[in-house]
């Protein structure tokens, strides 16, 4: 409950940031790009090293690719039932099924389950969010944004070059290695400051705009998003009998809010800036009471 309320506070302190006159519109972006850069990358480093590889680890991997392909589907059939039209679909199938699990995922892992939770929300992140923003996607910016089409190079390059990805990889290779006492020390400061830095960071662009046009899709969206998706993780672990620390991490990073990275996307490709800005700024306000009731169901 502690970390839990510093995670709010964090949140709160950004709020009120933006109120300054002193602090300028980019410093949402400017925290953002530090955690990227450097704060997720040395938790990586710290954590995944420690990893118990185990059957375990492959719930956190499939999950978010399994979920992905549920909302993406209940998704299309809702367009089509309601005849929405293409942008709003466009928004609902890049935000729905990709949702905010690392920025956002791994401090509210971090404020539930501790230190140990982290590494199965990395992987879930790394190798599953993150990996379907690239290539699922770039699909969808393709096939209903106005931008130019992605092609394999653009992919590939922007999985490779993206810093968390990179210490992923530097982790898995240095599992039998030891760091030396003061890398150790740097990656733990490094690491300290993601949950203040992101959460302050949302806080800071945390905005909530609803207009008569974007309610209904708003609604279905964070409906399925923030309820269905992580209940059906959850009927789909219990039937399956998983209920290891993995499984629970891999539930609750389920019920996560839409991703911010995907907004920002969908802005840029044209798709309904309302209703994306919606989506994610009441998401991550309503996720405040979901996943602690998510997180009793566990």
């Amino acid at each position: 409950m502690e970390n839990f309320i510093l995670t709010i506070s964090f949140l709160l302190l950004g709020m009120g940031l933006r109120r300054l006159p002193n602090f300028p519109k980019e410093t949402a972006q400017v925290l953002n790009l530090f955690a990227m850069s450097l704060s997720l990358p040395a938790l990586v480093l710290l954590k995944v090293p420690h990893l118990d590889f185990s059957v375990d680890i492959l719930v956190p991997v499939i999950m978010p690719w399994t979920m992905l392909t549920v909302s993406a589907l209940m998704i299309i059939i809702l367009g089509k039932l309601l005849r929405w039209q293409k942008e709003i679909v466009g928004v609902l199938l890049l935000l729905i099924p990709l949702g905010n699990t690392s920025f956002f995922g791994i401090p509210m892992v971090q404020a539930f389950f501790g230190e140990n939770g982290i590494p199965y929300a990395v992987l879930y992140d790394q190798l599953g969010s993150f990996l379907a923003l690239a290539t699922y996607g770039a699909i969808v910016l393709a096939l209903y944004g106005s931008g130019g089409k992605p092609t394999t190079a653009s992919v590939l390059t922007r999985i490779v070059s993206f810093p968390p990805f990179i210490a992923l990889i530097l982790a898995l290779a240095c599992r039998s290695l030891t760091f030396p006492p003061p890398l150790v020390a740097l990656l733990n400061a490094l690491a300290a400051t993601l949950v203040p830095v992101v959460m302050v960071a949302v806080g800071f662009q945390l905005t909530l705009r609803l207009s008569p046009e974007v309610i209904k899709p708003l609604g279905a969206g964070l409906i399925i998003k923030l309820a269905v998706a992580p209940l059906i993780a959850l009927l789909f672990c219990r039937l399956l009998g998983l209920n290891s620390l993995a499984a629970q991490v891999a539930i609750f990073e389920a019920g996560m809010p839409p991703m911010v990275s995907a907004g920002a996307l969908a802005i840029m490709a044209g798709l309904s800036p309302k209703l994306t800005a919606a989506l994610i700024g009441l998401g991550i306000i309503l996720s405040f009471v979901t996943l602690p009731l998510l997180f009793r169901l566990l």
